[in-house]
């Protein structure tokens, strides 16, 4: 079983003021699936404040994944790409790319999402969008390849070469 992290980037979460249906969704689909939710962090939209507990649950955590919901867009307080980008070893564009591949076929809003996928040390790091009806979008399309890529990563299995 994985274990994930879950970060919500939403200032009014953050303060109580909104419930977090995206980070709950997240929990949701993941768990249902077999992963171990570990953490979930509700954070205001703050780049260094991302950046730092993105680092904590690699390096200290030691989780295998985790997930970020909010603060993809254009809104001046969105900054999750960049504090990603802050903290990563090695980009996986492929899988942000295909996230957005899949959504430009449901709407033409999604060429709007600025989401980041990357590796620090042996943690998957995805960006998904903000909404709930994205998320479930998004995770449903990602999950097939997920777990490969993740037991990739961790050793657990060899190359995708022979597929």
């Amino acid at each position: 079983m994985f274990k994930l992290g879950i970060i919500t980037a939403s200032d009014k979460g953050s303060r109580g003021e909104r419930e977090d249906k995206s980070g709950q969704l997240i929990k949701d689909i993941m768990w249902a699936n077999g992963y171990e939710v570990s953490v979930w962090k509700i954070l205001p939209d703050e780049r260094e404040l991302i950046s730092k507990e993105l680092i904590d649950m690699s390096d200290n955590l030691k989780l295998d994944l985790i997930l970020t919901t909010g603060g993809t867009g254009f809104s001046p307080r969105d900054w999750t790409p960049e504090a990603t980008l802050d903290v990563l070893d090695r980009q996986a564009p492929g899988i942000s790319e295909a996230m957005r591949y899949y959504s430009l076929q449901i709407t033409p809003k999604a060429m709007l999402s600025r989401s980041v996928s990357g590796i620090r040390g042996e943690t998957l790091i995805i960006n998904l969008p903000g909404s709930p009806k994205a998320v479930k979008e998004n995770l449903e399309f990602i999950l097939p390849a997920l777990r490969h890529g993740l037991e990739i990563l961790k050793g657990l299995t060899g190359e995708c070469g022979g597929e």
